[in-house]
């Protein structure tokens, strides 16, 4: 069994539903992409769903965007496909090929309700600007990258796998 999400843009042209057994929005991230494409809160919150169970309609207002991303002097271009209604500029959810069994729905896409978080874990915050509060609690979790667990093993790990 999983959870349903559903989810839209702010203007209504774009509708999605997608099965997930990681729906807790419980990850933070800081990274100037998701910051300035998805965070209007100075980050962006990332779900986990099943790529296989997406369903969208309105998908002729959907647009991809592949952000570019600075290795120290080279530039690569991501292979994470950030899907957004090219209409009203809502972020929608990432898809990444290297993870094709995955997509990753923005919350703030998000029109079901969602589990609430026992714990937050703040990530890339090496990239965190300074207007931006970091409000962690006793039980969250900070990292200057990327957290050791996987979304998968930190749903596992706090009992709120939906099996």
């Amino acid at each position: 069994m999983t959870l349903t999400l559903q989810g839209s843009c702010r203007c209504g042209a774009v509708s999605f539903t997608c099965e997930s057994h990681t729906p807790v929005p419980y990850q933070r991230c800081y990274c100037s992409i998701c910051r300035k494409t998805a965070g209007g809160g100075g980050y962006a919150i990332n779900l986990g769903a099943q790529a296989d169970t997406l369903e969208v309609e309105g998908r002729e207002a959907i647009g991809i965007y592949r952000a570019e991303i600075d290795r120290g002097g080279s530039c690569e271009v991501s292979s994470g496909e950030r899907n957004f209604c090219t209409r009203c500029a809502t972020a929608l959810w990432l898809y990444d090929p290297s993870w094709p069994e995955l997509i990753h729905p923005f919350a703030s896409a998000i029109d079901s309700d969602l589990p609430e978080a026992p714990a937050i874990v703040h990530l890339m915050l090496k990239e965190k600007p300074s207007w931006v509060p970091l409000h962690a609690g006793p039980e969250d979790e900070c990292y200057d990258v990327y957290p050791e667990l996987s979304l998968e093993d930190w749903h596992r790990e706090h009992g709120v796998w939906v099996e």
